[in-house]
């Protein structure tokens, strides 16, 4: 499928022009050969997926996880997540110069109808575009800083959520450790000792139980993605075991020495639909980075078809505790040609 580059029709219907814009900045893009009608020299790349970072850095753009300086023109790609995408706005704004614009751009089913609407009460919208079920929008020049009484600035800033961990908007269950990392996490006890891994750690509550439960580790690599969630995850995992990793888990390449174990919730999807490939692509990791009598627990939904890759990863597979919505599966002895 080729990308989507929405983003670009502004200009390249005239609306908008890249002469004399000044340095430009973009805010959590996908990769896109779209992205190279900007002048290197001249383009800062936001993001902080790191899937996404390693292939942005692979087509040669330079990827920073947060911008610093003042831009003439910022184009910013929405989340899934309301309250993110509020406060990227806001945020983006306030690193546009006096004059800059900013271009939004979004698919209709992350919500940039209801975005723009919002939007419009706290700045001045210019004009929009419709394309590919989704629209770019861009603003008039900017004049003043976004306004505070919106309330839009902070949803990226660390805090503490209900049960004292520090979160933000932009994580996987901010609020409280999701169900099905509360299963896995009573399964645990007993079980892990040595060189641990989690996979996909989030902002580190599942790695914190491993550490409480398992006085046998004697490490735990916390793995993650997303930039936001690993400093979270640094400041919430402070047992001088735990390392937080910022990178890609399906891209670990085998370590020396190996791990002992792996623990895993890993993502089910992306966008909106489930995508087991996801999960498939963990498993496939954890059995690469295994010792060969390692062991590799993970927690499901039910209903997603890992067994028949944890049958062709894993020498033994058995599930260790299921309710009706998830399962906990432990596969041990990984196999040499996976």
């Amino acid at each position: 499928m080729q990308p989507i580059e929405r983003f670009l029709m502004p200009f390249d219907d005239g609306h908008l022009s890249l002469d004399g814009a000044g340095p430009v900045l973009v805010v959590r893009p996908e990769p896109n050969p779209g992205l190279g009608r900007f002048a290197p020299e001249g383009l800062t790349v936001e993001h902080g997926f790191r899937p996404a970072v390693d292939r942005l850095l692979s087509d040669g753009h330079e990827v920073t996880p947060e911008a610093e300086g003042l831009y003439g023109l910022a184009i910013l790609h929405i989340t899934r997540q309301r309250d993110a995408n509020r406060s990227l706005i806001a945020r983006t704004w306030d690193r546009l110069r006096p004059g800059g614009r900013l271009v939004i751009d979004g698919a209709k089913t992350d919500g940039i109808d209801s975005l723009l609407k919002a939007l419009r009460t706290w700045v001045p919208v210019d004009q929009t575009i419709s394309k590919a079920h989704g629209k770019v929008a861009w603003t008039a020049p900017k004049e003043t800083p976004f306004p505070q009484e919106a309330g839009w600035h902070g949803a990226l800033d660390l805090s503490a959520n209900p049960d004292g961990f520090q979160t933000s908007s932009l994580m996987f269950s901010p609020d409280h450790p999701d169900p099905g990392s509360a299963l896995l996490a009573q399964v645990l006890p007993g079980r892990l000792r040595g060189q641990v891994a989690d996979l996909g750690a989030g902002w580190g509550w599942l790695a914190l139980q491993a550490l409480d439960s398992n006085p046998e580790i004697t490490a735990i690599d916390l793995i993650e993605a997303e930039h936001q969630a690993v400093q979270a995850a640094r400041a919430n995992v402070t047992d001088p075991r735990a390392t937080v990793i910022w990178a890609d888990a399906t891209s670990l390449s085998a370590p020396d020495p190996a791990y002992d174990r792996v623990i895993s919730n890993p993502p089910f999807h992306t966008g909106r639909k489930p995508d087991p490939s996801l999960g498939q692509a963990f498993i496939l990791a954890a059995a690469r980075i295994l010792k060969p009598q390692g062991k590799f627990l993970m927690v499901a939904n039910r209903q997603l078809p890992y067994e028949a890759e944890l049958d062709r990863c894993f020498r033994h597979t058995q599930v260790l505790e299921q309710t009706g919505t998830y399962k906990v599966i432990e596969a041990i002895r990984p196999r040499s040609k996976v």
